[in-house]
C-alpha cells in the first residue's frame, strides 16, 4: 500500500510540474492541460476531486502567468478571441429584361475580443469589414445590414468598421436564475428570426437578458432591450426603439423538443427616421414627402407607427441516426408569425419552414427551406434581412419614394432554400438560394408601357473558417 501510495504521489507531483509548465503558453494552456487530467481520471491514477484540484491550481498558475506577462490588472481573470473570415460568389437574376444578370466576389471578415473579470464582468469589441453604404451626411458610414465587402475599384484598400462594443454584468446565475444587463453596440439580445432583424445588425443602447430552468425539461428565456436609432440636433424627439421577448423551451425527451415565443418592439418618434436623416438600404415602407413644421425644406418619413406583436413556435425530432450524417440528426419544423397594429393596411407577415440536420461540428450539415410573406408596413424595412428582396422595376411606387432596381426589405414574398456542410469545426460551405417577388407592384408609369415583372433569384455560395 505505502509502495502504490508513493507512486501515485510521485505521479500527481509530476503531472502538476507538467500543467505549471503548460500555463506558461496560454495558447495550449486550457486544452493540454485538460486532456492530461481527463487521460489520468481514465485510467485510475486521480479520483475526481483530485482533478477537480489540480484543474484549479493550474488556472491558478495560468493566470499569474498571463497576468504577469501581459500586465493585466489582478480582477481580469480570462480573455478569448474569436472572429471568422467569409468568402462569397453571389448571382442575382430575373424574368425582367430590365434586370440586368449580374455577379459579385465579396468577403467578410470579423475580429473581436472579449475580456472575462471578476464579479461576473465582461467587456468586448468586435470589428468587421464592410463597404460603406449612406446617403448625404452618412456617406461613410457602414452598412448596418451588411458586413460584407465588395471586390472592386482597382485593388483599393477597403474599411473597417466597429461592429460592437459593449459592456456585460452578470447579476445573476444561480439555482436556476440567470440575469444579465449589457450597454453600448451589442449583438442583438432579441432571437427574433431575419424577417424582423437582419443577422448583421447589432444595436445600440441597454439590453436585459434573464431566463430561468424549472427542471430538466422547461425553461423560461426573457430578453428586452432600449435602442437607439438615432440622434437629431434640432429635436429633443429622438427616435428610439424598445422591446421585450418571452420565449418557453421544452426538452421533453431525448427525442422531442418545443419552442413557442411572445415578443413586442415598438419605434418612438418613428417621423424621424427620414431617408435624410438615417441610411436608405432596404425598400418596401410606405412613405411620402411633407415639409416638417418650421421648416422649408421637404422630407421623405414614414407615413406609419411600427408597433408589432409577433409569435413564433417550432418543434424539433431527433433521430438517432441518418445516412451521410455524423452523430443524431434532428428534424425541425417552426413558423413565425407578425403584425402591426400601427398600419392600417400590408401589416401582416409570416414564414414557415423546416431545417433537416444541423451543421457545425465535422462532417455535419443542414437542409432548410422557408417560404415567407412579408407584407410592406409589418415592420420598419431598414431592420430586416436585406438578402430576401425582389426586383423594383420602376420608382413609380409609393409616392415615388422608392428606387428602381434589385432591393431587400418588406412588401417581398417567395422562397428560401439554404444548404450547410462542416468539412471540419471551423470550415463551413454555405449555399443560399432566394427565389422572391414583390407583394405590391410598383405603379405603371406614365408614357410607354413598363414590364413590371418582379420576379428575381438572389443565389449566395459561401466558404467560411471561423477561429
Amino acid at each position: 500500500m505505502k509502495k502504490q501510495k508513493k507512486m501515485t504521489t510521485t505521479k500527481l507531483a509530476a503531472f502538476a510540474g507538467a500543467a505549471a509548465l503548460v500555463s506558461l503558453a496560454p495558447q495550449v494552456h486550457a486544452q493540454s492541460s485538460d486532456a492530461l487530467i481527463d487521460k489520468l481520471v481514465d485510467k485510475g491514477i486521480l479520483t475526481a476531486n483530485e482533478a477537480k484540484d489540480l484543474r484549479d491550481e493550474s488556472d491558478k498558475d495560468f493566470k499569474t502567468a498571463f497576468q504577469a506577462k501581459t500586465g493585466m490588472p489582478d480582477w481580469v481573470t480570462g480573455y478569448k478571441i474569436s472572429g471568422d473570415m467569409r468568402g462569397r460568389y453571389e448571382l442575382f437574376s430575373g424574368n425582367n429584361n430590365a434586370l440586368n444578370d449580374r455577379t459579385r466576389l465579396r468577403y467578410r471578415l470579423r475580429f473581436g475580443v472579449a475580456v472575462n473579470m471578476m464579479d461576473n464582468l465582461e467587456a468586448g469589441f468586435r470589428l468587421t469589414s464592410a463597404d460603406a453604404k449612406g446617403i448625404g451626411s452618412q456617406a461613410s458610414a457602414g452598412n448596418s445590414v451588411s458586413g460584407n465587402t465588395t471586390l472592386q475599384d482597382n485593388f483599393t484598400k477597403k474599411g473597417i468598421y466597429l461592429d460592437a462594443a459593449y459592456g456585460k454584468w452578470t447579476a445573476i446565475n444561480s439555482a436556476g436564475w440567470l440575469l444579465s444587463t449589457t450597454i453600448g453596440k451589442m449583438d442583438n439580445p432579441f432571437s427574433f428570426t431575419p424577417m424582423v432583424f437582419d443577422p448583421d445588425i447589432t444595436p445600440e443602447g441597454g439590453a436585459l437578458q434573464g431566463g430561468y430552468t424549472f427542471n430538466d425539461v422547461h425553461s423560461l428565456a426573457f430578453n428586452g432591450g432600449a435602442f437607439v436609432m438615432d440622434e437629431e440636433q434640432n429635436s429633443t424627439q429622438d427616435p428610439f426603439m424598445y422591446g421585450g421577448q418571452m420565449t418557453w423551451n421544452a426538452k421533453w425527451n431525448a427525442k422531442w423538443a418545443s419552442s413557442a415565443g411572445v415578443g413586442a418592439l415598438v419605434i418612438v418618434s418613428p417621423q424621424n427616421l427620414t431617408t435624410a436623416n438615417v441610411p436608405y438600404i432596404n425598400q418596401g415602407n410606405t412613405r411620402y414627402v411633407y415639409t416638417p413644421k418650421g421648416s422649408s425644406s421637404s422630407v421623405t418619413g414614414l407615413k406609419y407607427n411600427y408597433t408589432p406583436l409577433i409569435a413564433d413556435a417550432s418543434v424539433t425530432y431527433t433521430l438517432d441516426s441518418f445516412p451521410l450524417y455524423t452523430g443524431a440528426f434532428p428534424v425541425k419544423f417552426a413558423a413565425e408569425f407578425m403584425n402591426n397594429p400601427g398600419a392600417i393596411k400590408d401589416n401582416n407577415a409570416f414564414w414557415i419552414g423546416a431545417t433537416f440536420g444541423k451543421s457545425g461540428t465535422k462532417r455535419t450539415w443542414d437542409i432548410s427551406y422557408r417560404y415567407e410573406y412579408l407584407e410592406a408596413d409589418a415592420w420598419y424595412d431598414q431592420m430586416v434581412d436585406d438578402d430576401h428582396g425582389a426586383f423594383y422595376a420602376t420608382g413609380n411606387y409609393a409616392n415615388n419614394t422608392a428606387s428602381a432596381g434589385y432591393f431587400g426589405g418588406t412588401n417581398v414574398k417567395g422562397h428560401l432554400v439554404k444548404l450547410n456542410y462542416s468539412f471540419t469545426d471551423s470550415l463551413t460551405f454555405t449555399a443560399t438560394c432566394f427565389i422572391n417577388d414583390l407583394i405590391n407592384l410598383p405603379k405603371q408609369a406614365s408614357g410607354p408601357a413598363v414590364d413590371l415583372n418582379s420576379s428575381s433569384i438572389h443565389f449566395m455560395a459561401d466558404v467560411m473558417w471561423k477561429f
